[in-house]
């Protein structure tokens, strides 16, 4: 648990970032767009608790509160909080984000029992769209864009041509660990140039402090070490635990979460074997991997 407390920032005029620090485990940002008379929310927080700290930021900042609200995707550190913000705003959400959601349900209190998440009502997208959608603020227009399977089947980027900022969601982790097991390596290299491609200069990730395009680089340095990783593991004929064990994460080990080393590999071998971008992988074999490599101690909840 950090002492730490969520912060704004915002980067632009009407467009706000909401930083959860340490950006660990269920630690996710959020963000909102408005014109003074409408605001449209990007995404909520893992806990009731910390879902509501996110309604009040969206009042303190003179705001009215969000009639709309995008989901970068399905993880229940970006969705549990829904709810908080429900019936009043409508969720838009990515095809596969709306399934994937019912299909996971209450499953962070599976991983994290005694985490207290307070009163979680799953609620899923209820419009999705299946390439890309333009809302429009007034005269701020809003890009939801899918760029195929990356961190999941179903994420979204949210882009503001105009203020040049993008909300990235998972797809970067700022000072943190990539996390591909229910998405795809290769698919996360494309949706970097996808990125890159939208030309903004303020970046929001799903996770740490605001940044800058130089965070796909990095992000891209990291897949790209996870890639041969898996290559010359699997040549050799060993499991993604054991290549995992040996590795030097050089310039990525400063990273949070760098257990999610093992869980990448996975998903990198999975490729490898010719699965299709974001098959399903054994969720629970990989916790269990990655228990082993944070020292044997289960992954913790930071929310």
């Amino acid at each position: 648990m950090t002492a730490e407390e969520p912060y704004l920032v915002q980067p632009v005029s009407g467009v706000y970032a909401y930083v959860q620090p340490d950006g660990g485990w269920c630690l996710n940002n959020a963000g909102f767009v408005s014109d003074g008379g409408r605001t449209l929310l990007i995404d909520t927080a893992a806990t009731e608790r910390r879902a509501r700290a996110l309604r009040e930021a969206v009042v303190s900042a003179g705001v009215p509160l969000p009639r709309t609200l995008v989901n970068t995707h399905h993880h229940g550190d970006h969705t549990y909080g829904n709810g908080v913000f429900a019936p009043e705003a409508l969720v838009l959400g990515h095809d596969n984000a709306r399934t994937e959601q019912l299909a996971a349900g209450h499953q962070l209190e599976m991983i994290w029992p005694a985490t207290d998440f307070g009163a979680i009502e799953i609620t899923p997208p209820d419009l999705t769209y299946n390439d890309r959608t333009t809302l429009h603020l007034g005269d701020t227009e809003v890009q939801v864009i899918h760029p195929g399977v990356a961190h999941t089947t179903g994420d979204s980027i949210v882009f503001l041509p105009r203020q040049r900022t993008v909300f990235t969601g998972d797809l970067v982790f700022a000072e943190g660990t990539p996390f591909l097991a229910m998405g795809s390596l290769a698919g996360s290299l494309r949706a970097l140039e996808l990125l890159r491609s939208l030309g903004a200069e303020t970046v929001v990730p799903g996770h740490g402090p605001l940044t800058d395009p130089s965070a796909y680089e990095a992000t891209e340095r990291y897949l790209q070490y996870v890639a041969e990783l898996a290559r010359e593991g699997r040549e050799k004929g060993l499991t993604p635990l054991e290549v995992a064990r040996e590795a030097d994460l050089g310039e990525f080990g400063a990273w949070r979460e760098s257990e999610r080393l093992v869980a990448n590999l996975h998903r990198a071998y999975a490729e490898l074997a010719g699965e299709p971008e974001g098959a399903p992988l054994n969720i629970l074999a990989v916790l269990q991997d990655m228990t082993v490599m944070n020292g044997g101690t289960p992954i913790l909840c930071h929310a």
